[in-house]
Parts: structure tokens; C-alpha cells; sequence
């Protein structure tokens, strides 16, 4: 009886996170009159709202945008951060501790805080209305540099030496030896910088302004907030469905690793 009551409270508790998404994705093919009855079950099926949608804005030109820049800030992440993560966790040198509880303590600023600074650095660099404004400034993680330190330290410290003995720099080790058995962390670390960087919208808003250039959360909030979508719900929510499906499909296809490296990368010393 117990095992059953708390099997009933577990999908109650699914559905209730399910139906807001559920309800947005049938809402786009719903007539607009019928939008704000909740119903799951449209009377017809019309794809009118995502006509109208990739009519009033180049949603298509914004999403090549997106996967460009989340992609590649993505892998700066992963290269960096594991460089950065292994010299925390297996070479020695002074202040290594003193500089990963910096790294930490980073977590713990605002955005808001760096946020003018950062904007002057780019208008000096003359990067505003560009790519390296949106990718460079993202490059670095701390996050990234602390999951990959702990999984690093899980690692069997003979591996590395090992391929010290045949001769292998230490990128080589990073990058041949370390990498391939580290997929959990890697995977991990790509979808939650994938996901902050696709989601991000302050920060394109304030350095570019050239339609061409917006990302698809910078282009889906101007055109909810600023007049385009006509006050027709169903186009926004049609924006909102295109906006949130890649992150969807990737955690799909990656919870697996995701779940795992995110239960074996704990902070320990």
C-alpha cells in the first residue's frame, strides 16, 4: 500500500510538471479562440500559429544563430575547462588550492555585478554587433572547471602515469587519455553550458542589435514584448515551443550520462 501511494504521488507530481508543456504544445496547433480554455484536445489541428510566426520574424536565420554560438561556446567550455579542471586536480603548484576556492567563490557573484565592466570591455575591443561578443566572454566556466577537477580526481592516478611513461604531454593526457573516459562529465558539462548559453537573453540584448546577428531567446522576447506577435497567444506560444525544443531533444538523448556524471562529480577533497 505504501509502495503504491508513493507511486501515485510520483506521477501526480509528473503530471503537474508535465501539463504546462504539454498544454503549450497543443496550444500552438489550436484555433486561437480556444487557447484559453486549457484544454489539451483541440476541436481542429492548424498550424496557422507557426505560419504566422515564421512570417513576422526570421526565426530560422535566429536559430542557425543560436546552435552556431551555444555550439561553440559549448566546446571552448569543454577544452578550457578541462584543461583548467585537470592542472586543479593533478598538478602541483603553489596557490592550487587558493585559486580553485577563487574559482568558487566566483560562482557567488551576480551577473549584474560584471555586467557594465563587461559591456565596456567589448565596446572598447569593438566587438558590440558581433559574434565575439556573445561567444568570448562565455568561454570560461566555473562550474565546468569544478566537475571536471572532481571527476579528474575519481580517475585512477596510474592511468595518467602510465601515459606519462609513453611519453605523453600533458594535453595529450587531457585530451587522448582523459576525455574518452570521462564521457559522463563531458556530456554533462555540454548540456548544462548548451542550456545556459541557448537560454541566455540579457546579455545578447545589451550587445547586439542587428536583427542578423540575435539569438532565438533575444529575437523570441522582441517580438513578444514589442508589438509583432499582435497579441495572438498562440504565435507566442508557437515561438516559445521552437525556442525550448532543442533543449528538450538533447537532455532526451544525453539523460543518461547526465544523470550519472551528476552523481558521481561531488565536491570532495
Amino acid at each position: 500500500m505504501k509502495k503504491a501511494l508513493f507511486y501515485i504521488i510520483l506521477v501526480f507530481g509528473a503530471l503537474m510538471f508535465i501539463y504546462p508543456f504539454a498544454w503549450m504544445l497543443t496550444a500552438t496547433l489550436a484555433p486561437e479562440k480556444e487557447i484559453g480554455n486549457l484544454v489539451l484536445i483541440p476541436s481542429s489541428v492548424s498550424l496557422n500559429s507557426y505560419t504566422q510566426m515564421f512570417a513576422k520574424i526570421p526565426i530560422t536565420r535566429a536559430l542557425l544563430n543560436s546552435l552556431f554560438v551555444s555550439s561553440v561556446i559549448t566546446l571552448g567550455v569543454l577544452v578550457f575547462g578541462s584543461m583548467v579542471g585537470y592542472a586543479l586536480s593533478r598538478l602541483e603548484f603553489k596557490g592550487r588550492n587558493l585559486i580553485f576556492f577563487i574559482i568558487i567563490f566566483t560562482m557567488t557573484l551576480p551577473f549584474q555585478i560584471t555586467l557594465i565592466p563587461q559591456y565596456i570591455i567589448m565596446v572598447k575591443f569593438g566587438w558590440v554587433d558581433t559574434y565575439l561578443a556573445l561567444i568570448v566572454p562565455y568561454l570560461m566556466n566555473a562550474l565546468s572547471i569544478i566537475m571536471f577537477r572532481q571527476y579528474f580526481k575519481s580517475l585512477p592516478q596510474d592511468l595518467i602515469d602510465a601515459a606519462r611513461i609513453d611519453g605523453c604531454n600533458e594535453l595529450t593526457i587531457i585530451f587522448r587519455i582523459l576525455w574518452p573516459n570521462s564521457i559522463p562529465a563531458l556530456i554533462t558539462v555540454g548540456i548544462i553550458t548548451f542550456m545556459a548559453s541557448w537560454n541566455e537573453v540579457l546579455w545578447p540584448l545589451i550587445v547586439i542589435r542587428n536583427e542578423d546577428l540575435m539569438t532565438m531567446p533575444q529575437l523570441v522576447t522582441l517580438f513578444v514584448v514589442g508589438g509583432r506577435a499582435e497579441s495572438q497567444l498562440g504565435v507566442r506560444l508557437a515561438s516559445a515551443t521552437v525556442l525550448a525544443l532543442p533543449i528538450i531533444v538533447a537532455y532526451l538523448f544525453f539523460q543518461k550520462y547526465f544523470i550519472q556524471s551528476m552523481a558521481s562529480t561531488g565536491i570532495k577533497e
